[in-house]
């Protein structure tokens, strides 16, 4: 079984290098626009593909991905401005950060179960973003301007590749390997895999702290190309439900759910720009029916459906 994963794993990691060595030059054919929504789609997947690890894999539901979006636009913002950090290193940094304080708040936070730890990491990001508004270090309301012009679009598309690039890699890892057994055990019952010799909070740690590097980081590539942060935005709710909408429709806990969700609430809202209203009503009718119908999401229905329509048919 594990070498099945492992082999899986070494085509997946083709497939993902073959993709992104393709999108790489994409700027190179594609006008402003692809590139804006190539640009989105791109950041949304990194959030959502660690998302998908803690919520799918280790079963931890959370609504702090503004938290961690906030925490690396802030990072970055400062390495760029402070020290005339070279973007890179600048993110790299702003992944650090992200991974330390989900590290500092895990003790607090795993001491939750449940809908107790979402709470939790809602009240969390909230407290962050009330921190970056009465701190004058920080901006306060009006927020931070980045020093520096910022890349062309072309260069922010190419930063947003790499983010998501080493996402998918890392959640590939988690998922084909012998980690992918050890989460599934402590999401399905705690107490049992620790009585089996597993270190649950070892295991919800380290996917914390990789989702939150990986949504640092992604923070910090989305402040780069806005030029401007202020609170209110950068740490706004809206990225939580955004994230958590795609990764439920897509489908939670499935390899290929994130990537399905961000194409279908992007294209969506594309579809709907001109009728904000109706794609928000639209997209919560199609999350209330999927929840109900195919709570394994777009990706475990399909599943299902090609696994049925293989079944031998009976008397």
């Amino acid at each position: 079984m594990i070498g099945k994963a492992a082999a899986g794993g070494v085509v997946e990691t083709a497939v993902i290098l073959i993709v992104a060595a393709a999108l790489w030059f994409a700027p190179a054919f594609a006008g402003d626009y692809w590139l804006q929504i190539g640009f989105r789609a791109l950041i949304y997947l990194s959030l959502a593909e660690g998302w998908n690890l803690m919520a799918g894999s280790a079963g931890l539901v959370s609504l702090g991905a503004s938290c961690f979006v906030g925490l690396g636009a802030y990072v970055v913002f400062g390495l760029l401005n402070k020290l005339d950090m070279p973007p890179p290193l600048a993110l790299a940094l702003a992944a650090a950060a992200g991974g330390a304080l989900a590290a500092f708040v895990s003790p607090a936070l795993f001491r939750l179960r449940g809908l107790y730890f979402t709470v939790g990491t809602l009240a969390l990001a909230e407290l962050l973003r009330l921190t970056m508004i009465n701190v004058s270090l920080f901006g306060g309301a009006t927020g931070i301007f980045l020093a520096q012009d910022p890349p062309d679009l072309p260069a922010l598309f190419h930063c947003a590749l790499v983010v998501a690039f080493l996402a998918s890699l890392a959640i590939t890892f988690c998922a084909r390997t012998r980690a992918s057994v050890i989460l599934r055990a402590v999401r399905d019952d705690e107490d049992a895999a620790a009585q089996m010799g597993v270190r649950p909070f070892r295991v919800k740690l380290a996917a914390f702290a990789l989702a939150s590097a990986i949504s640092a980081m992604a923070g910090g590539v989305q402040a780069i190309k806005l030029g401007a942060i202020e609170p209110y935005g950068i740490f706004g709710l809206q990225w939580s439900i955004d994230v958590l909408s795609m990764a439920i429709i897509g489908g939670v806990g499935l390899r290929l759910g994130p990537l399905v969700g961000v194409i279908f609430v992007i294209a969506l809202g594309e579809l709907l720009a001109d009728y904000p209203e109706a794609h928000v009503a639209i997209a919560g009718v199609i999350l209330i029916v999927l929840i109900r119908f195919a709570p394994r999401g777009v990706v475990g229905l399909v599943a299902y459906q090609k696994l049925a329509s293989r079944r031998p048919a009976t008397a």
